[in-house]
């Protein structure tokens, strides 16, 4: 099965086995969300790609997102919310709501396509095997002309405060792979709602991952030009955000992967999740795709 693969993908995999052996027995954590997630052709295609990355001996660790599924089930129910700086205000219907679509919907139907591509998949959340443990996420905002934060509640918003590891490697082990849904517990037994994004950066972190693919509705991180850059070290990127060559939503994504790269993963690439086969392109060719995001020093 895996030589009928490579030969389908021969256009993009012609030198696949030297990029096969450089990740082999590795772990590459991948975000999984936006438009890919809402098309039955690329969400298929995505779950034969990564049954084919661990068939050739790669370690994959699925971490999906649902914001616009999260979304349309909240208005089906008629319960309102409302977003600060990209997060979703969640309070207690909400985040019922929000575990439901992640682990329920969302969670099952990514491991019903892993399982029917030729794999073994199991589906959990961050709650799970005490994955995640989560503290509920702060903001602050300050009125224009003054100089006093406010505290913004955000509710059952969370981030990763700690990550356990342990699950995901008994798993690996057995030859299953993980798709994780982004919710944690406080310690307090509380569940909260973690962006999939921060949930995928921590997790690689956790794992030293050779990699974190963060799939994207971008083709990567642009340039003044509005070009694509291949590849940008840590300290690069941290300078273009300060002086807004990177800006809006890039922000973060960026940010998650400089957190993943400062904790010990090898490094991050924001990839165009809408193109068919694009994490086969960045880690089994030598084509590449989207931006790589390294450590400052030679590309890892």
């Amino acid at each position: 099965m895996i030589a009928d693969e490579l030969a389908h993908r021969a256009d993009i995999l012609s030198d696949a086995l030297p990029h096969m052996r450089r990740y082999g027995g590795k772990t590459v954590v991948v975000k999984y969300g936006g438009h890919a997630m809402g098309n039955s052709a690329l969400g298929a295609g995505f779950a034969r790609d990564i049954v084919l990355l661990k068939q050739v001996g790669i370690h994959p660790v699925v971490v999906h997102g649902g914001g616009p599924q999260i979304g349309q089930m909240l208005a089906r129910l008629k319960i309102q919310s409302s977003f600060i700086d990209g997060l979703r205000v969640t309070d207690k219907a909400t985040v019922e709501i929000v575990e439901m679509v992640l682990s329920g919907g969302i969670n099952k139907e990514i491991v019903g396509l892993i399982n029917a591509a030729g794999s073994l998949a199991i589906g959990l959340s961050g709650k799970d095997g005490g994955l995640i443990t989560a503290r509920k996420l702060t903001r602050t905002t300050r009125d224009p002309g003054s100089a006093i934060e406010q505290a913004l509640d955000l509710g059952f918003v969370g981030e990763p405060a700690a990550v356990n590891t342990t699950v995901l490697k008994l798993l690996e082990t057995a030859g299953i792979i993980p798709v994780v849904a982004p919710l944690g517990m406080g310690e307090d037994g509380v569940t909260y709602n973690i962006n999939a994004d921060t949930a995928a950066g921590a997790i690689a972190g956790a794992l030293g991952a050779t990699r974190l693919l963060m799939l994207t509705d971008t083709e990567g991180v642009l340039d003044r030009d509005k070009k694509v850059i291949p590849e940008i070290s840590s300290e690069a990127a941290r300078a273009m955000i300060a002086d807004g060559t990177i800006s809006g939503g890039m922000i973060p994504k960026v940010e998650t992967c400089l957190a993943a790269v400062d904790a010990g993963v090898e490094a991050a690439v924001i990839v165009d999740g809408r193109k068919p086969h694009a994490i086969l392109v960045e880690l089994l060719s030598s084509a590449g795709a989207g931006t790589l995001i390294r450590p400052n020093g030679p590309r890892p």
